[in-house]
């Protein structure tokens, strides 16, 4: 099986959170810890990078609600030591631990992490929450 030897990949699951995904589950007034626990139907620790809530204030006035989404008490730093894009760190950490998941809607990004084998990617389609390669 092509997940067999991700091992560390259980419950409880850790989710890393892109920039795009909160920005999308807050325009779709989606609530990231219920769907998530909906979905994986299991315990759950979300991570949200240095990098992500950087380029979040990058972005400005638009991104004003994620940016208010991301600083709930419930999600986790994850700190970085890059300076640079945060799907680039994204992609560093999943290939160093593959503990991880990823929770993004950026097509660049799913194409990058497709490529990891073993790292599941969460997703929004049709106003709800879903997940790509979950090993059962």
């Amino acid at each position: 099986m092509f997940f067999a030897y991700n091992e560390s990949l259980g419950p409880p699951y850790r989710v890393i959170l892109d920039t795009n995904f909160i920005y999308f589950s807050a325009r779709n007034r989606l609530d990231i810890t219920t769907g998530l626990f909906d979905l994986l139907m299991a315990k759950k620790i979300v991570y949200i990078s240095d990098c992500v809530v950087g380029e979040l204030e990058k972005l400005g006035p638009k991104f004003k609600v994620a940016l208010k989404v991301s600083k709930d008490p419930r999600f986790k730093r994850l700190t970085c030591n890059c300076n640079g894009y945060a799907d680039d760190c994204l992609c560093t950490t999943v290939t160093n631990f593959k503990c991880y998941m990823i929770a993004t809607c950026d097509r660049n990004l799913k194409r990058r992490i497709r490529k990891i084998p073993g790292v599941p990617i969460v997703s929004i389609k049709h106003h709800q929450f879903i997940v790509e390669r979950l090993p059962l």
